[in-house]
């Protein structure tokens, strides 16, 4: 039997539909609206670069531009309709998903003990026992507030004090639990003083949360590797989710299919059996600045097969070194990313350093407009009262040499 072909630009708008990027950016962006929001996504990572807005906000943004920060908040710390936890980074995640964070709670447990053994300073597990009884008896804290007669160290991860190091533990283990956030430093409580009694009562077996990741994960990726699945909530294992889908293709809950990848190459996926026989609007055209971590662009690979686009974080990169800048921002106009954005909050107003167009994208006098009027929104979500361009802050290149109107 053959293997059916999704064409690029069909994969592109599957893939788009699937992470909210298809439609216009309108909705209340709070309560219900943004719980579903995060539903649809699986999750939102979360991350406390502040040039212009944090990555979690400006993810929440690009799809709702009514949402502000504080909706957010909301969900977590007053309705508790999501919790932090761990994915392949800290996030925000659906509470419905917390029953099957216990397989991840108790595999993070026997990992962090047979290895932060070596690789953390003093002995956190005999730290353990007494976070939790001063958590118990005192209320909620702060990681600065544990171990307070013990030394501290430069301040990276492989340097904590011990009572941090416990804390840490107990969080990825699930027997405390991010109760709110102060600025950004997360407070802590007892898992079951934060987390609703419906869900914290809730069990899986492993082999139903396995089937739920790899299902879930399908589900929001359009078409997808065992690879792919394995590593969107970096929950289960490669050969976890290997099994899976031999198990589900054997079954007829998935099928194979080639998907087009943006230089005409094909890659044997998997996806749900309808795939082909559904129709997918082509997104909207609207111009969208989005964050570095955005779903659509956390898997570099990925988003370099489908859209042609190549891109790196470069704040670890020397400032001589850097190709664009410290953090720069992708654009994406409706199934395209056309470029990226230099920009950062500078005394009130939203400097905009450079765009960088991609081949292809012609900045004409309307596309000009267009991300113009997307940067004063953004600036208005940014708490900023102006944008600033700098002088000739659209690069010219070889490709876009005629075509650039500032």
């Amino acid at each position: 039997m053959s293997v059916p072909v999704l064409s690029n630009k069909a994969a592109r708008h599957v893939f788009l539909a699937r992470h909210g990027l298809a439609t216009r950016p309108s909705g209340a962006g709070k309560g219900a609206d943004l719980k579903c929001v995060i539903d649809d996504l699986g999750f939102v990572q979360l991350d406390s670069v502040n040039t212009f807005a944090r990555a979690h906000d400006l993810i929440l943004w690009s799809r709702r531009q009514q949402f502000r920060p504080k909706a957010l908040q909301h969900l977590l710390h007053r309705d508790r309709q999501v919790f932090e936890h761990w994915t392949h980074d800290a996030a925000t995640i659906p509470i419905e998903s917390f029953a099957h964070w216990r397989l991840r709670f108790a595999r993070d447990a026997v990992r962090m003990e047979q290895r932060w053994k070596e690789w953390r300073r003093g002995d956190f597990m005999a730290k353990i026992d007494a976070v939790l009884r001063q958590i118990s008896d005192d209320g909620c804290c702060t990681s600065g507030q544990v171990g307070t007669d013990e030394s501290r160290g430069s301040g990276g991860w492989w340097d904590w004090h011990p009572s941090k190091t416990a804390l840490e533990y107990l969080w990825r283990s699930g027997q405390v639990s991010v109760v709110r956030r102060d600025g950004f430093t997360k407070v802590y409580d007892l898992t079951e003083r934060v987390i609703p009694a419906e869900h914290l009562n809730s069990r899986h077996t492993p082999e139903d949360t396995i089937d739920w990741c790899c299902a879930g994960a399908l589900d929001r990726l359009g078409f997808a590797t065992s690879g792919e699945l394995a590593a969107f909530w970096d929950h289960v294992t490669p050969g976890e989710a290997k099994s899976w889908c031999a198990d589900a293709l054997a079954d007829g809950r998935i099928i194979e299919v080639d998907v087009e990848c943006v230089d005409g190459k094909l890659r044997r996926s998997f996806t749900l059996p309808d795939i082909m026989d559904t129709q997918v609007a082509a997104p909207v055209s609207r111009i969208r600045i989005l964050s570095p971590f955005d779903p659509a662009l956390r898997d570099r690979k990925r988003a370099e097969r489908l859209f042609g686009f190549s891109y790196r974080i470069e704040i670890f990169v020397p400032a001589p070194k850097r190709r664009y800048g410290y953090y720069v921002f992708p654009v994406m106009e409706g199934d395209r990313l056309i470029g990226r954005i230099d920009m950062k909050r500078e005394d009130g107003v939203l400097a905009v350093r450079a765009f960088w167009p991609e081949r292809g994208a012609r900045m004409g006098s309307g596309r000009v407009a267009a991300l113009r009027k997307e940067l004063e929104r953004a600036a208005m979500f940014g708490g900023c009262g102006d944008v600033r361009f700098a002088e000739g802050w659209i690069t010219v290149t070889d490709w876009n040499l005629n075509n650039v109107q500032k």
